[in-house]
């Protein structure tokens, strides 16, 4: 039997429920610099893309923030997506006990976001004991997704040859990410009914279907 796939999980949307917190908190300091945003827009457009990505595309509609208000904008949104996420953030249902199911794999959180804001999200959500130290943020990395080039280098840094990691992501850009990694690709699809799963990754619509996932893919080596 081959030693058990290591899973390479986004944070965002896939293991924690903060995606509308993130939404809402754009929607609240976005405005405040010039640049209309909605919650709709984020959930609709712009879920997992890097932030200074959102914000260059609104200033090319809007008008562009010189280096200091951009900074201080970012500054400000991180602050209050942290005390958001302290107070309300919850795990994705059903995501804790996929994680004990799959306690036997190695694993990891790799995100476009900062290392404090992953480290933020396991904590309180009550998911830090299943990864520990192994942590792998675009912005310690240097390459954000749709990059491949960050879920490597998280492989890399497990031990692991990439066709024997899995990718775990609820959003396009890390889907594309994995699957141009060359690893098997799960798609957590929480809007089935308008979004489309690329080709070549496995669709699952809750994480209580995520061992099954993995189980399969185990027995195809």
């Amino acid at each position: 039997m081959s030693t058990p796939y290591c899973l390479l999980f986004d944070s965002d949307g896939t293991l924690v429920d903060s995606e509308i917190l993130l939404a809402q908190v754009m929607a609240e300091t976005l405005p405040q610099y010039g640049l209309p945003f909605t919650a709709e827009q984020y959930m609709a457009e712009f879920r997992g893309v890097r932030f200074l990505t959102i914000v260059l595309e609104l200033e090319a509609l809007h008008g562009g923030l010189d280096d200091d208000r951009r900074q201080r904008l970012e500054a400000q949104m991180r602050e209050r997506m942290e005390t958001r996420m302290r107070a309300e953030l919850e795990p994705i249902a059903g995501m804790p006990e996929a994680l004990l199911e799959l306690a036997h794999h190695p694993k990891a959180v790799v995100s476009n976001g900062p290392e404090r804001k992953i480290r933020c999200a396991m904590e309180s959500a009550g998911l830090a004991q299943h990864f520990g130290d192994n942590l792998f943020s675009a912005y310690t990395l240097g390459v954000w997704k749709p990059n491949p080039a960050l879920y490597r280098q998280a492989a890399e840094a497990m031990g692991q040859a990439p066709e024997r990691c899995v990718v775990i992501d609820d959003a396009d850009v890390g889907v594309v990410a994995g699957l141009e990694a060359g690893m098997p690709v799960i798609h957590l699809n929480h809007f089935p009914e308008r979004e489309a799963t690329p080709p070549g990754a496995i669709a699952i619509h809750h994480a209580r279907e995520l061992p099954a996932a993995i189980a399969r893919l185990d027995l195809a080596t």
